[in-house]
């Protein structure tokens, strides 16, 4: 859980008793008692009205409530457009979790706002997209976060066709293309794999290991260096 999650947590709880000891957040929240108060200092001095003391517990004083998320019109139409591009571009997984995150938000928005959501006139078509590549960037994402080896059947700018394996490192979104950042096991270097050149992959359940000089900051700086040599 992300601290800011943990703080409105803390404040949901400590709103909906009579008193919570930091025993009792640290047990919930799977983190230390020392973390629970120094939590709880950082709520009081943002403004929040919590009283109590340790050892005895705490409790925000009645007749206090979270405000509503506060968005501009702007705000809210970037909102819909990037959660409509992710639902058309970001693979069904991807898709689903951006139109559940887009739902909560509208629940979290004064009455007046909700409305706005379904009107903003910003757009992502689907009907052009290969569901193959919604699918393909479901299994790229998961090696990502579970450090797989990927084999690929690909086919280079001058169309000739290749075998790698890769450590998928990162996607990249272009506009009209996904990339993968990856180290290159076949080229031992770093490379760019458009996802509309690759022909057929595997997931492999060998993990690659975090090595100094693979990773995506190793990545990002020889791509920098290579372009300010360019």
């Amino acid at each position: 859980m992300r601290r800011a999650e943990r703080l409105f947590q803390i404040a949901q709880y400590l709103r909906g008793r009579r008193l919570t000891t930091a025993r009792q957040l640290s047990d919930w929240l799977a983190v230390s008692e020392r973390t629970i108060y120094r939590d709880i200092r950082d709520l009081s001095i943002s403004g929040i009205p919590i009283e109590g003391e340790a050892g005895v517990g705490y409790r925000v004083r009645t007749g206090f409530d979270l405000q509503p998320l506060m968005f501009s019109s702007d705000e809210i139409e970037a909102m819909v457009a990037g959660m409509r591009m992710v639902q058309a571009w970001g693979g069904p997984q991807l898709a689903a979790s951006g139109a559940a995150a887009l739902a909560k938000i509208t629940l979290a928005l004064p009455r007046e706002k909700r409305d706005f959501v379904e009107a903003t006139p910003l757009f992502a078509p689907t009907f052009h997209i290969d569901r193959k590549h919604g699918e393909r960037l479901e299994v790229i994402r998961q090696a990502i976060g579970r450090q797989h080896k990927l084999l690929l059947d690909y086919v280079d700018a001058k169309l000739q066709a290749t075998q790698r394996t890769i450590w998928p490192l990162a996607l990249y979104f272009w506009g009209d293309s996904w990339s993968i950042a990856a180290w290159c096991e076949t080229r031992s270097a770093f490379r760019s794999f458009r996802l509309d050149r690759i022909h057929a992959m595997t997931a492999d359940a060998i993990c690659y290991e975090s090595i100094s000089g693979r990773r995506l900051s190793d990545f990002v700086r020889a791509t920098k260096r290579d372009n300010d040599c360019a």
